[in-house]
This record gives C-alpha cells, structure tokens and sequence, in this order.
C-alpha cells in the first residue's frame, strides 16, 4: 500500500558525478525550506546510495542499475512501472538526457521538470529552458528545477550542502588505520576524474607536502583508485612521508575521515565539493574549469584560479601543452593561505 500521506511527494533524478550529486543537496534543502515535511526519494547511479545516505533531506535512493551511457530500457522501464504506487506529485530531471527522464515517465508522476535537451518533448510535461546567463552557477540551475516558472531565481540565498558525519565511527577508522591526530592534518585531494586539466602538478604538491611535514604537520592523501598513481608519485617525491588513503576507503569512510582534518588543499573534484560539504578549511585549486561555475559551496573556501587569457577551457588536456593555469600556481601561494587558517584559529 501506498505510505498515507498530504506531503509533497518528490522524485528527484540525480547527476552521476560525487561533486554534481553533492551539490544536488542544495536543491534538497530548498524543497524542505519550503515543505519541511515533504518528501523526497532520489534514482541515482548504485554508488550514490552511500553518498545520499548522508543527507538528511532524502527519505531513499533508489538504484539505476544501468551502467553510465547505457540506454537500459527495459530496466528502467521495470523500475518506472515500481515506482508507480508512490504516486509522486513531481519529478525534478537534473541531467539534460534523453533516457534521464524515462523512469519518471514510466512512473506516471503527475508533473515532470527538467530543462530543454535531447527531445525529450512527451517524456517531460514541464520544460524550461536554461538561461545560462542568469544562472551562471550549476546549483542555481539545480535550485531552479524546485521553483515555479513564474518565480524570481534567487542569484544569492544559496543553500550550502551539508553531509552528515559518524564521528564516532571515525575515530574508530582512525584507529583500525593506525591513524593519528597527534600532529594537526592537511588533507590532499590530487585527482580529478575529468582529466589532467584539473590536476595541480604532482610535484607541487610533493614540494607542499614536504614543507609541511618539515613545519609539524601530517598529510593525508584521499581519491579514488584511479588516483593511487599521481598519490604514490606524490608520496615518493615526498620521501614517502605522506598517507596514502586513495583506493582504501569506501565513500562513507572518506566522509567520516576527511571530517577528522585541519585543512583541504583539493583540484576541483568531487571530493572537494565532499569537503566542502563537511565545511572544512580548504584551498581549492582551479585550473581549465572555473568557481564561476561550481565553486566550493563553504564560506571556509578560499579559492586559488588564476584566470588566464585562455582559462576556462573545459578541456580534459591543455591544448597548449603547457598547463600554464595550474603551473603557475605556486606552492607560496597555498602556504600563505594555510597560515591565515592557522591565525583565524
């Protein structure tokens, strides 16, 4: 039997990167300022569950098990025809893909939002089209989704994601990792999936990391397995005095360790807008993207973007070979900024 009740019943369809995901939660808490008992259930990619575990907001994820790319349609068409007996009042469709807006469809759900993309005309009864000079962030265009057509966009009254935290669960995986907090810890985030691009240089980092080693402190890397190369190449050209954590936790560890940390340095990833979402101190280094577009979501942010004449560029490689917007960031720079964190205390 459907769950008896008068709430606002929403079925949000989820982005499928960690840091688009995270920063979906702002559209969340904007439904529940306006509705605190409304309710919202998100499909996302299986990887998010632990993720979205994590925001208060969201009463259930509900997997896609379709591979990224994948048209899956009769899965999704099964979960669509399951879905029906929810009776959701409306379905917000963040990604712009045609097959994104398929399960709601199938779901019957009475109102079904999302922007302008591939003919999606039939699949979605609510269409609008994205003013990107209006909407200049990714999460105002997100935050937009939850608004009537009729209605002024807030440009500013952004609210910040905000992921809950294990804290007892934490020390205990410090604990099982042989980790210390005896030495205050700077964290580092030296992948990014989309490409090198958006990768301050690994011997940047190796020189940061060893400057502050020398000044008391400890680093810990954190990443994926596709970022144990570029974190052990750090660690060795850091005479292997770094904590190489990448590839050896699950996402929710992630969470609860990057909480028990002093200070961020991340590239503009998903585990930045994850440390952002913990509200830690951090500097983030931007280098063919731009905070124009998605910025860390904290007033604890400071941001390192030099802006060049050919940034941003989007692009995965530099095409010029040089990554000059990145190179040219130097490690002064990111120390001047730890120590003003150090002084605020």
């Amino acid at each position: 039997m459907p769950e008896q009740t008068t709430a606002e019943k929403f079925l949000i369809v989820g982005p499928a990167w960690i840091g688009d995901m995270v920063m979906a939660q702002s559209l969340f808490k904007f439904l529940k300022q306006r509705d605190p008992d409304c309710i919202i259930d998100v499909l996302a990619p299986a990887w998010s569950e632990p993720l979205l575990s994590r925001m208060p907001e969201v009463r259930k994820a509900i997997a896609v098990p379709v591979t990224h790319g994948e048209l899956g349609l009769m899965a999704r068409y099964r979960i669509g025809r399951s879905l029906r007996t929810e009776e959701y009042d409306q379905a917000i469709v963040i990604p712009r893909s045609l097959k994104s807006a398929l399960i709601p469809f199938f779901a019957a759900v009475k109102r079904r939002s999302g922007y302008r993309g591939e003919m999606r005309y039939g699949l979605l009864n609510d269409i609008r089209l994205l003013d990107k000079e209006l909407l200049k962030l990714v999460v105002q265009r997100y935050i937009a989704l939850g608004m009537d057509t009729d209605e002024a966009i807030p440009l500013t009254d952004v609210p910040y994601p905000s992921l809950s935290v294990d804290s007892e669960g934490g020390k205990k995986l410090m604990e099982y990792m042989g980790l210390h907090h005896d030495k205050p810890v700077v964290a580092f985030m030296p992948g990014a999936e989309y490409g090198p691009a958006k990768q301050w240089p690994a011997e940047h980092f190796a020189e940061l990391a060893r400057r502050l080693i020398t000044d008391g402190y400890q680093v810990w890397q954190f990443g994926s397995e596709k970022d144990v190369a570029v974190a052990e190449e750090i660690d060795a050209l850091a005479d292997n005095n770094t904590t190489v954590l990448c590839g050896k936790t699950s996402l929710q560890d992630a969470i609860d360790l990057i909480a028990q940390v002093d200070v961020v340095v991340t590239n503009d990833s998903g585990l930045m807008h994850v440390a952002a979402a913990l509200d830690k101190p951090m500097i983030a280094i931007y280098g063919s993207s731009t905070p124009g577009y998605t910025p860390p979501l904290s007033d604890r942010a400071k941001v390192l973007y030099l802006g060049l004449d050919c940034s941003p560029c989007f692009e995965r490689v530099c095409k010029f070979g040089h990554t000059r917007c990145l190179v040219d960031i130097k490690v002064d720079h990111v120390i001047r900024m730890i120590m003003e964190y150090k002084c605020a205390k």
